[in-house]
């Protein structure tokens, strides 16, 4: 399992969300269940994803997990679902480049 307690290089970014996804399927409905006290911070998410070449765009609560949508190095959007209390990636998705121009940016 990685650690959070030091940076992944840019390239670990989509590696660590490959290897999330499989525990995430076992995980079942994505909901978090930590108590309010055995939270990390919203800093420690801002520090965790900009450790990890991110720009944040929004740190948000959904279904009791963490939830970041950010973009990486690239330009290229990052979701993110985060254990509040290990910020453990649960879930995560990278969106192409080209997925960035279906939102009425084109020409």
């Amino acid at each position: 399992m990685p650690s959070f307690s030091r940076p992944l290089s840019r390239l670990a970014l989509p590696a660590l969300l490959l290897l999330a996804a499989p525990g995430a399927v076992f995980a079942g409905d994505h909901h978090c269940r930590v108590p309010m006290a055995d939270w990390q911070p919203r800093a420690a998410v801002q520090a965790l994803a900009e450790a990890q070449g991110l720009t944040v765009r929004r740190i948000k609560i959904d279904d009791g997990c963490y939830e970041l949508d950010a973009r990486d190095a690239e330009g290229r959007a990052v979701e993110l679902k985060l254990d509040p209390a290990t910020l453990e990636v649960l879930k995560g998705e990278i969106e192409e480049d080209d997925d960035r121009h279906e939102h009425g940016h084109g020409d």
